[in-house]
């Protein structure tokens, strides 16, 4: 067995790490990039003082760079692509395309004539402007519980990221037709009856969404909860023992040490949130979208490949409003804070 085992290191030596460190090395030590203990040299020319925190985000490229370069070469090109389709009447002339110039007219009749994107797009705002704060409460309480001092971390850590591997299509939309997604007590509280009852329909049907399907929504704190775990791990014991020390207890040590701690992870989650929610294939304006894509048109509905990519261009800008909106209200918290 040792015999076996040294062979297998030396071949994995030899032919994979070898070759590997050589390529690695050629990559960030050449005419064009080259990394120095103290600075980085750019074409031979342009010296760049190297700090630890431009030296962690040389790191974080590098492991995002693959992406990047896959996304600039296989997406970038169809996603603007749509975008010029969306001011154009689209039909299909046997394997090409027939553009008929329409200018705004698209995105005019996403607003004034069809009858249901402006509703169903509403509806979408205010669900997610009520999702993502109870999915976020929810992935930091939990990942507060979990970084306690307590037995099968790394269990718990399971339970909780299993919703985000069984949620694929089928599966989920299975479970939402089984009603599986919602808890049958919640119908038993008189109490949300009355609170839907005295408030208008615009928030009415929102939280009737959210109490509906709770458990959906908690679903998708999966990947929040290892995000604010791994931030919460990183923070120094010696902090909270320096804070009690001086008399804070547990609430404010979570005000003034825990929750500045993870902010930008915070960040990171909510954006991760919005999108996870906005992009779900069960989603009412994806699906509205997808289903008026070859519907035929109508006197009241615009259809068509150019009309959708209109529709979803619009659903990419508010989308980013909402994720800026969250950004921002962070943001002001901490400058209140401060």
């Amino acid at each position: 067995m040792k015999k076996w085992w040294s062979r297998l290191s030396a071949f994995i030596e030899k032919r994979i790490a070898e070759p590997l460190g050589k390529y690695l090395y050629k990559l960030t030590h050449n005419r064009v990039f080259d990394v120095k203990s103290n600075r980085l040299v750019l074409f031979n020319k342009f010296n760049i003082p190297m700090t630890n925190r431009r030296r962690e985000s040389l790191i974080g490229m590098g492991f995002i760079f693959i992406w990047i370069v896959g996304y600039l070469i296989f997406t970038l090109y169809p996603v603007f692509y749509s975008l010029y389709l969306s001011f154009f009447k689209v039909t299909l002339d046997g394997a090409s395309l027939e553009l008929i110039f329409e200018g705004i007219n698209n995105y005019r009749a996403s607003f004034l004539s069809d009858p249901y994107f402006v509703e169903i797009l509403i509806e979408y705002v205010l669900e997610t402007l009520i999702n993502v704060p109870v999915a976020i409460v929810f992935a930091l309480v939990i990942a507060i519980l979990i970084n306690q001092n307590i037995k099968g971390k790394g269990v718990w850590r399971t339970i909780f990221f299993l919703p985000v591997i069984i949620t694929s299509g089928p599966v989920i939309q299975e479970l939402v037709n089984q009603g599986a997604t919602t808890l049958p007590s919640i119908a038993d509280y008189t109490f949300i009856e009355m609170i839907l009852d005295n408030i208008s329909n615009l928030l009415a049907n929102p939280l009737q969404a959210l109490f509906d399907q709770i458990l959906l929504v908690l679903w998708f704190a999966g990947i929040q909860i290892l995000i604010l775990l791994a931030g919460l791990q990183k923070i120094d014991r010696s902090i909270y023992e320096a804070s009690m020390i001086d008399g804070a207890g547990p609430w404010t040590s979570f005000w003034k040490i825990t929750l500045p701690s993870i902010m930008p992870l915070i960040s990171i989650s909510i954006i991760y949130t919005v999108v996870s929610m906005s992009v779900f294939n069960t989603n009412r304006v994806i699906i509205y979208i997808r289903d008026i894509m070859l519907a035929p048109p109508t006197p009241a509905l615009t259809t068509g490949y150019g009309y959708t990519a209109t529709l979803a261009w619009i659903y990419f800008v508010v989308m980013s409003l909402i994720i800026i909106f969250f950004i921002a209200l962070i943001n002001i918290r901490k400058g209140f804070r401060s």
